[in-house]
């Protein structure tokens, strides 16, 4: 089943996509209530998605599928293309940081250039999005973990980023984790290990991988995190982005006011934001 957040009449609702419509949920509350109580809800969502119906698609507004994640956590470092153009060592433990929450943006909606910030880079990645959670959750254990999937662009200001030893403000700035455009349940979608990953800077193709290559699965990130967290229905884990960034081009190519970035996976679809200068 593929989930979306989506706002018409003035009003922010969840929704199922079914081909080129969206039928409303009839669940009241944000995605992270229909994540919580998903178990029981399942089975009706199926039947109002086979029943058909809905409105165009492209009659709404999507917004990111979870607005506002009880956390935002993404790894570093987990493509071995990007850490040989990042001149960095394959790293023996997991590199996390942490998006703010006021860093989550639609998955069509402008991405804004900070004022005094000229260094803005993309990195698409693999977004899951934790289900039912918890905590010491073995590898084993991490697939019925996770609710779903999307697509994400960890946008990052480099010279924020690496100012300090600490990344998360130079990846927290306002709009600088697009997401979306919907989840595809983990049900529907099966192992996310094997899917296509590409990022476009105006029809440009930048970054072109697959998942499989990622040196950390999503298991292992899963197990990771949850030996001293809980994690939460609705938890976005972007789970690492391939080489080609622009940080590592020759020469380095940042992003620009009204350039167009287009991140997209296989079988979850695509999100495209235009850079916009801040007023």
């Amino acid at each position: 089943m593929k989930l979306c957040t989506y706002t018409a009449n003035g009003q922010t609702r969840t929704g199922i996509v079914v081909g080129d419509s969206v039928i409303d949920t009839g669940v009241p509350g944000t995605m992270i209530d229909l994540i919580r109580d998903w178990d029981r809800l399942k089975p009706e969502l199926e039947a109002r998605a086979a029943a058909g119906g809905g409105v165009p698609l492209v009659s709404v507004k999507l917004e990111s599928p979870v607005q506002r994640p009880g956390k935002i956590f993404a790894i570093g470092l987990n493509y071995a293309d990007h850490i040989a153009e990042s001149n960095m060592g394959t790293p023996d433990k997991q590199v996390w940081f942490t998006k703010a929450q006021t860093s989550v943006n639609g998955p069509y909606d402008p991405i804004l250039i900070a004022r005094g910030a000229f260094t803005n880079d993309y990195e698409v990645e693999l977004v899951a999005v934790i289900g039912k959670g918890g905590k010491h959750i073995g590898a084993g254990e991490a697939p019925a973990a996770i609710f779903g999937y999307c697509v994400g662009n960890d946008v990052t200001e480099r010279l924020a980023q690496h100012a300090t030893p600490q990344w998360s403000f130079g990846k927290s700035f306002d709009t600088h984790a697009p997401m979306g455009p919907w989840i595809v349940t983990a049900d529907e979608l099966g192992d996310p290990h094997g899917l296509g990953i590409r990022c476009y800077v105006n029809g440009e193709k930048r970054q072109d991988s697959n998942t499989e290559h990622l040196v950390f699965n999503v298991w292992q990130q899963v197990e990771h995190l949850s030996l001293g967290m809980t994690l939460e229905p609705g938890d976005c884990l972007f789970t690492g982005t391939p080489g080609g960034i622009g940080a590592a081009m020759d020469p380095r190519q940042f992003l620009k006011a009204g350039d167009v970035v287009r991140c997209e996976i296989d079988r979850l679809g695509h999100i495209e934001g235009t850079m916009v200068a801040e007023g």
